[in-house]
């Protein structure tokens, strides 16, 4: 369940994205919570942090959306804003106030649903996913986002996390499937790593959480094919 706040003056223009987000649940399965403002002043008087995406117009009356999204700045740098307005040659300085993206009135499915879905995908990276591990005890749950790197060792895969360390059984191919669309690439045969935790990357090496790992020569390429790919697309290194 995704949290949504669309902050729009007209009702016309929002009982419309109303039923953009209502279509794209049917078409994606997708779930939303969708709460509607019709000026940024109220919202902001009611803004709650459970808000994962704000759908934020700009030409409202008393305060604009431009000037709304810089006072929100200053409660909340995460929360992710896509500016839905007319006015499309102001919605570009939408980047001055971290805005994901935005969109040009009046609103149609196609551009939405494409806009939507970098979101959604966004907004995964962000909160990461739960794997669960079948180790010698049963199983045990652990979210990618406190995974630093995966080591293959033999018939053993360890998970090294923030909280330490967790063996399981089962192949390379089986752990890049779970990880699949998670900011995870292998720097040699035997580490598969977390780009969010790489703070350092040298000739042959890398540092992930505080760890030095071997980067072979056969994968440094594509390793750094793949890094510089994250970090283009706004990934967060931890």
């Amino acid at each position: 369940m995704i949290n949504v706040a669309i902050v729009e003056d007209e009702k016309q223009a929002a009982d419309r994205l109303c039923s953009l987000f209502c279509r794209y649940e049917r078409e994606r399965g997708e779930k939303f919570r969708v709460v509607v403002f019709s000026d940024p002043v109220t919202f902001l008087a009611n803004y709650s942090p459970d808000y994962e995406l704000i759908m934020m117009d700009i030409d409202m009356p008393d305060l604009n959306g431009m000037d709304a999204v810089r006072k929100l700045r200053e409660a909340d740098r995460e929360v992710m804003v896509i500016f839905v307005t007319n006015l499309a040659q102001y919605a570009v300085k939408g980047y001055e106030v971290d805005a994901f993206d935005f969109i040009v009135k009046p609103a149609v499915y196609p551009e939405f649903a494409m806009k939507i879905d970098r979101a959604v995908r966004g907004l995964e990276l962000r909160r990461g996913k739960n794997i669960w591990i079948s180790t010698r005890g049963g199983k045990k749950a652990i979210n990618t986002n406190k995974l630093i790197y995966v080591e293959i060792m033999r018939h053993a895969i360890i998970y090294h996390t923030e909280y330490g360390d967790v063996t399981g059984s089962g192949t390379l191919g089986g752990v890049c499937e779970m990880l699949e669309g998670m900011p995870f690439a292998q720097c040699n045969r035997c580490y598969l790593v977390n780009l969010r935790y790489v703070t350092e990357v040298t000739a042959d090496a890398l540092v992930a959480g505080g760890v030095r790992l071997a980067v072979s020569k056969t994968r440094k390429k594509e390793f750094m094919r793949i890094f510089n790919d994250y970090l283009a697309g706004g990934g967060d290194v931890t």
